[in-house]
């Protein structure tokens, strides 16, 4: 077995936390769902918009059956919002190309919307239990420490699917574990501010730890400040044509009251560009919501 994976195995049975997708017969769909949340946002905001989810879409089908502005109003305050409308475009293709089911195929997956080798791989590793390596930020992030002498990985390449792979071990189910495992140390322990390496399983192992925590370039992209920005233009916007839903929302009715009417103007052309939101007749609306 791989240098890493036994240790990593022993503390998973006992340090895991209890989360929805990790329950058994989950399932494809919800783990689908749940990896878009979890793209950039916390564990913690994401499983009770999850549950929400999935009791009003419990199939891929359900969901591609509601006019996509219905997903962006169900989204609500997670941000990114054009995750929810890569995946109701997801629903509708795994409806059309897939009768309905989530495909277990890596690059049927990937030929989805807004499906990338991360999310592709996690639902054909944790749903469908094939093996393959999963690798996300915490993943990459304790292989530059443990295994590269690094405090931070480099930018995202396709070598870090190699890197995994050879940490995992020959059996599909201990391979399955490790990949969490590695998700899970990096989350908890392993963080990218604060490790705690006292109680790390790997730290007699950690390359970065024997040569003394030595200090590596910082090449994660820092995100702009929310306050005043355009982001914050558009999160307004779309909750006021959320709030409106689904009836539309006159375009002089849209942040009249907005100190930069300039950021205001941009943030619709950026949403309609981007099929958050539709302009017909002098109204914005959600997509395929009625125009009156």
């Amino acid at each position: 077995m791989p240098g890493l994976a036994a240790p990593l195995i022993a503390w998973y049975r006992d340090a895991a936390r209890d989360l929805p997708w990790r329950r058994e017969g989950f399932g494809a769909w919800g783990t689908l769902v749940s990896e878009f949340m979890l793209q950039q946002t916390p564990v913690t905001r994401v499983i009770p918009h999850l549950e929400a989810w999935l009791a009003r879409w419990p199939s891929p089908t359900d969901l591609a059956a509601s006019p996509p502005g219905d997903a962006v109003t169900q989204w609500a305050n997670l941000g990114y919002p054009r995750r929810a409308l890569w995946l109701h475009r997801a629903a509708v293709e795994i409806r059309d190309r897939h009768d309905g089911v989530v495909p277990r195929d890596v690059d049927a997956l990937l030929a989805l919307t807004g499906i990338g080798d991360y999310t592709a791989r996690a639902v054909a590793v944790f749903a469908y239990g094939d093996r393959h390596p999963v690798v996300d930020t915490n993943t990459r992030r304790v292989l530059a420490r443990a295994v590269e002498g690094r405090a931070q990985p480099g930018p995202p390449h396709r070598r870090d699917l190699e890197r995994m792979d050879a940490e995992l071990p020959d059996g599909i189910a201990e391979a399955a574990v490790v990949n969490a495992a590695a998700m899970e140390l990096g989350a908890i322990v392993c963080t990218a501010r604060s490790p705690k390496c006292a109680v790390c399983p790997l730290a007699d192992l950690c390359a970065w730890r024997a040569a003394g925590y030595p200090e590596s370039e910082d090449r994660r992209r820092r995100q702009a400040t929310y306050e005043g920005s355009d982001r914050q233009a558009r999160g307004a916007v779309l909750k006021t044509l959320r709030d409106a839903a689904p009836s539309p929302v006159p375009l002089f009715a849209v942040l009249p009251d907005w100190p930069d009417a300039a950021q205001r103007d941009r943030a619709i052309d950026s949403l309609v560009s981007d099929g958050l939101a539709e302009a017909i007749d002098d109204v914005l609306r959600l997509p395929g919501h009625p125009a009156s």
